[in-house]
């Protein structure tokens, strides 16, 4: 979130005539407006300031982008009592949104800074993650069917395999992935649904003084499996933790949502397989998602984490037999381009 030069584009100078037509007691100071972030979509962040505190400038061209669900998802979860910005001002029309400023401590830097302070911030996250779940309702939300799910895994094969690694598909290996497919779809239709951010990471969590953590980029949110938001932060693609920590949170979570009334499974290594097999089905979409933001969009910066979303995917395929046809999958990817393959020791 590091302030740099603005950008010399239309949508800019119609961000700053946005600005002055906004009301005067919010004091912006229009000379302020920098970078504050983009994200993988056509969606960017610019920070102002004002006389009393920074505001963010949300820039969601209306050809490439829709504000009604940022909006729509951000009062959902403010009611249910967790930290996501506020909503200043808006032009749908336009395509731009200010927002309070939840400020530059994304939980990855703090991280970095500070591994010491995991145990306190992904105890905060689990608890606001329990908030959301627990105020969940099914209709507010698009949901996370079948369809929405298999498409995402069909990213792997198309643009992880057939772009980025010029890798095609017997028929044979075509039928054993949909086999794979199918049975990660029967698991997560079978799980809890409630409210599931999608992106729930170290990337989009910030740091906050009161009702930590800041949620960020929620706009895509679902009503879906429940494991779905704990993969995304325990096995985030941006920071590794060991299994031993991994295990320790998710139990941590499992007994908290038990106590909340969540509906989790009785035994937890009921609910540490749906987990992996949640885990499985996102790593999959992830490996198609960086290749594609790679080949198709040309943001190279994704490359440097696919191997620790190929590493998450591996180690799931390598414990369960109805993933061996999926790691010698793997194996021939990376046989084909000289890499170390796996040696399968089945672990459920």
């Amino acid at each position: 979130m590091s302030q740099n030069s603005l950008p010399n584009d239309d949508r800019v100078t119609l961000m700053r005539d946005w600005l002055r037509t906004l009301p005067a007691d919010l004091a912006i100071e229009h000379d302020s407006l920098s970078v504050a972030s983009a994200d993988a979509s056509f969606r960017r962040y610019f920070r102002v300031q004002t006389v009393h505190e920074p505001l963010i400038v949300m820039d969601a061209p209306p050809s490439h982008e829709d504000c009604k669900p940022f909006i729509h998802v951000a009062q959902l979860f403010g009611q249910a009592g967790v930290s996501v910005p506020r909503i200043l001002a808006q032009d749908l029309h336009l395509g731009f949104l200010l927002l309070s400023d939840l400020g530059n401590t994304t939980y990855l830097s703090a991280l970095q800074s500070d591994p010491d302070s995991a145990k306190s911030l992904y105890q905060d996250a689990l608890s606001a993650l329990i908030k959301i779940q627990k105020n969940s309702t099914p209709n507010d939300l698009p949901v996370y069917d079948r369809e929405r799910l298999l498409n995402e895994m069909l990213l792997f094969p198309q643009w992880y395999l057939g772009v980025h690694h010029q890798y095609t598909l017997s028929d044979a290996q075509t039928a054993q992935l949909t086999q794979v497919f199918n049975v990660l779809l029967d698991n997560s239709l079978a799980q809890t649904q409630v409210w599931v951010h999608r992106d729930y990471h170290c990337r989009n969590l910030m740091v906050v003084a009161q009702g930590n953590p800041g949620i960020l980029d929620f706009q895509d949110a679902v009503y879906g499996p429940m494991t779905y938001d704990l993969v995304s932060l325990l096995r985030d693609a941006y920071i590794e933790w060991d299994e031993a920590q991994q295990i320790d949170w998710l139990a941590r979570y499992w007994e908290a949502a038990r106590s909340a009334g969540l509906s989790v499974p009785k035994e937890f290594d009921v609910f540490y397989r749906d987990f992996e097999f949640m885990g499985l089905q996102r790593h999959l979409k992830v490996l198609g998602i960086f290749a594609r933001l790679y080949h198709r969009d040309g943001k190279s910066g994704y490359l440097k984490d696919l191997p620790l979303v190929l590493k998450y995917t591996r180690q799931v395929a390598a414990r369960y037999r109805e993933f061996g046809h999926l790691l010698k999958l793997l194996d021939e990817v990376a046989a084909q381009n000289g890499s170390e393959t796996t040696q399968v020791g089945y672990t459920f």
